[in-house]
Order: structure tokens, then C-alpha cells, then sequence
């Protein structure tokens, strides 16, 4: 993960779009969820890993949720 996270637009059909205004939220069975959009007005939503949602946070790129 280097800028930005990415993930799947189902709507576009496009794979590794980068998600913009990511914020990172704990699920209730211990994963993290982000949320944004890909900057055309789609809602975007990915599952990470925790060392990946950290360092998301870390880097900037994510607001923390929780």
C-alpha cells in the first residue's frame, strides 16, 4: 500500500481505484472496514487488514474511526 488505499468499484467495474477521504472503522468482529469514494461520486467500501489499516493512518492517507 503506498498513497492511497484501493479497491473494487462495483458500479465503473474497475479494479484498483484509489479511494479517496478514506475513513478506517473496526467492524464488530475485529476487522477494518474503509470508507470513501473514488472522486466521481462513487461510494466505495474495502475490508484491510489491521497492519494495513494502521499504516493508513500512520501514512495520512486514512482518518481513524473508532
Amino acid at each position: 500500500m503506498s498513497n492511497m488505499i484501493t479497491a473494487y468499484c462495483m458500479k465503473t467495474k474497475e479494479k484498483n481505484v484509489p479511494m479517496q477521504d478514506a475513513n478506517i472503522t473496526k467492524t464488530s468482529r475485529g476487522g477494518y472496514m474503509a470508507q470513501g469514494h473514488d472522486g466521481k461520486g462513487n461510494k466505495m467500501t474495502t475490508m484491510l487488514s489491521e497492519a494495513n489499516a494502521l499504516k493508513a493512518v500512520a501514512d495520512g492517507v486514512a482518518k481513524k474511526g473508532w
